[in-house]
């Protein structure tokens, strides 16, 4: 059974911090690349971060690049994000996803449940 489940969102005041993970099973973690999107009510999900799967490149958002930190630990199968100097535009749903594109295998990915985080005062 292939899982994705986040932790650690929650309410936080406009400059805090939160540390959001994402624990993974049932796959080959560390062959496919790791990302955080985030869907606020009304819009469309967008990428935040991600990761490839030796953790060597990572690539952000503009609207987070410089408070936002994605890493990943192929020895536990998780990836996190690291957020700080949250503003109230980050309150979402996060959503870890995982994916993989094989040449001779072809595509797959997978979904976690999403936490949300709020930025409110």
């Amino acid at each position: 059974q292939v899982q994705l489940v986040e932790s650690g969102g929650g309410l936080v005041q406009p400059g805090g911090s939160l540390r959001l993970s994402c624990a993974a099973s049932g796959f080959t973690f560390n062959l496919y690349t790791m990302s955080w999107h985030r869907q606020a009510p009304g819009k469309e999900r967008e990428l935040v971060a991600d990761i490839t799967s030796a953790g060597g490149s990572t690539n952000y958002a503009d609207s987070v690049k410089g408070r936002f930190t994605i890493s990943r630990d192929n020895a536990k199968k998780t990836v996190d994000l690291q957020m700080n100097s949250l503003k109230p535009e980050d309150t979402a749903v996060y959503y870890c996803h995982a994916v993989y594109a094989g040449r001779l295998y072809g595509l797959y990915d997978y979904w976690g449940q999403g936490t949300q985080v709020t930025v409110s005062s």
